[in-house]
C-alpha cells in the first residue's frame, strides 16, 4: 500500500469514500451528508485544501485505488496538529488502511511543527474514540458541534507523552470585550486554526465551564466580533479571518 498526497486528481476517489463511509457510520440524514461533501470536497474546495501549506490530505492507495484518506492541519508552529478526518472506505475497513493513515499522518504533522495531535470524535461514534484509544491518546476534554440543526456532543483527544503545545500569540491578560461591551475570558489552550490567525475560545465566566461557552476571539486583530454559520465556519467580522467549516469527527477502518 503506498500513502501519498493527494493531488486535485483524487477528488472523485475523495467524495465516494467520504460518503460511503459518512453512510455506513452516521445517523445523518442524505441532505446533510451531501451538503458535507459539497461543502468541503468539491473541486474548488479541495484544490484551496490541497494548495494551502499548513493543510495536509493524504490518501492510501492499493492496486492503483483509493482505499482511504485522512485531512489534517497544522495550527499554529509548535502547537497542535488537527486530524480532522480519517475516512476507509467501508469494503476495506480491517484491514489496516486506516491504522497506516493515521500512522503517515501524524509522523507528517510532527514533520510540519506539531508539538501535540488533537482529535475529535462525536461520543456516540465507538469506533472512532475505540481508536484513539488503542494508539494511547487520553480524553482531555468535551465540546458541542451542530450537524444539520442537530446538537452532538464531541469528545475531545490529545496523545498522551507530547510537549504541551505553544498557545500561539500572547493574548491581553483578564478579560476582553465584546463589540457590546461585555466582558469575556479567553481560554489560550483552546486553539483553532484560522486562515489569518488562530482563533480561541471565550467564555462569560473565567472558570472556563461548557456551559458558559460564548464564541471566538481573533488572534489576528484581537476581537471577539465573529459570526459562525450552520456548518460551523466562523469569520471575524473585523479583519475576515476565516475558520473552516467544521469537521465532525474520523471514521476508521
Amino acid at each position: 500500500m503506498e500513502i501519498r498526497e493527494a493531488t486535485r486528481d483524487d477528488g472523485e476517489a475523495i467524495r465516494r469514500i467520504a460518503r460511503d463511509s459518512m453512510e455506513a457510520s452516521y445517523s445523518l440524514s442524505p441532505r446533510a451528508i451531501e451538503s458535507a461533501i459539497t461543502e468541503w470536497y468539491d473541486d474548488e474546495s479541495l484544490g484551496t485544501t490541497i494548495d494551502e501549506p499548513d493543510a495536509l490530505i493524504l490518501v492510501a492507495e492499493d492496486e492503483g485505488e483509493v482505499r482511504g484518506f485522512s485531512e489534517s492541519d497544522l495550527v499554529a508552529e509548535g502547537g497542535n496538529g488537527d486530524l480532522l478526518w480519517l475516512h476507509v472506505d467501508p469494503a476495506y475497513r480491517g484491514g489496516g488502511v486506516g491504522t497506516e493513515l493515521f500512522e503517515a499522518t501524524r509522523e507528517a504533522l510532527f514533520d510540519m511543527g506539531a508539538a501535540q495531535l488533537r482529535a475529535k470524535v462525536i461520543e456516540d461514534n465507538a469506533e472512532g474514540n475505540d481508536f484513539y484509544e488503542d494508539f494511547e491518546f487520553e480524553m482531555v476534554d468535551t465540546d458541542e458541534v451542530t450537524i444539520d440543526d442537530e446538537t452532538y456532543r464531541e469528545n475531545i483527544y490529545m496523545k498522551a507523552g507530547t510537549v504541551a503545545a505553544d498557545p500561539g500569540p500572547d493574548i491581553a491578560e483578564g478579560p476582553v470585550t465584546t463589540p457590546d461591551g461585555q466582558e469575556m475570558y479567553v481560554n489560550e489552550e483552546e486553539i483553532e486554526r484560522g486562515s489569518k490567525g488562530p482563533f480561541f475560545t471565550s467564555y462569560t465566566q473565567p472558570d472556563f465551564d461548557e456551559e458558559h461557552k460564548y464564541g471566538y476571539f481573533c488572534a489576528n486583530c484581537e476581537t471577539l466580533d465573529n459570526a459562525m454559520d450552520t456548518m460551523g465556519r466562523v469569520k471575524c467580522n473585523d479583519c475576515g479571518n476565516l475558520r473552516k467549516a467544521t469537521r465532525w469527527d474520523a471514521t476508521y477502518g
